[in-house]
């Protein structure tokens, strides 16, 4: 599948979040709207970055799951990815 289709796809399945390839071949997600301060506590992350799409795609299901969780008080850290150093 070429990185255009990739990232269409990807952007389609998370509308919350915009992605992009960097030039090094990093693929990253940030979200559009900011955090609250009880999410970020709990680990939620702003930006996230991986490899490749596929590993994209499940940190943003473990961010949305968890972002689920959270607003309706259970599993809070479960599935908690922070954003990568840099």
């Amino acid at each position: 599948m070429s990185f255009d289709r990739h990232l269409a796809d990807i952007a389609r399945e998370f509308p919350q979040w915009t992605i992009w390839r960097s030039d090094a071949g990093r693929w990253w997600a940030t979200r559009h709207h900011p955090l609250s301060d009880a999410q970020r506590d709990a680990g939620y992350a702003m930006t996230i970055d991986a490899d490749d799409p596929a590993a994209l795609r499940d940190q943003l299901r473990d961010q949305e799951g968890t972002t689920d969780d959270h607003e309706s008080g259970a599993g809070e850290s479960e599935g908690c990815t922070g954003p990568a150093s840099p």
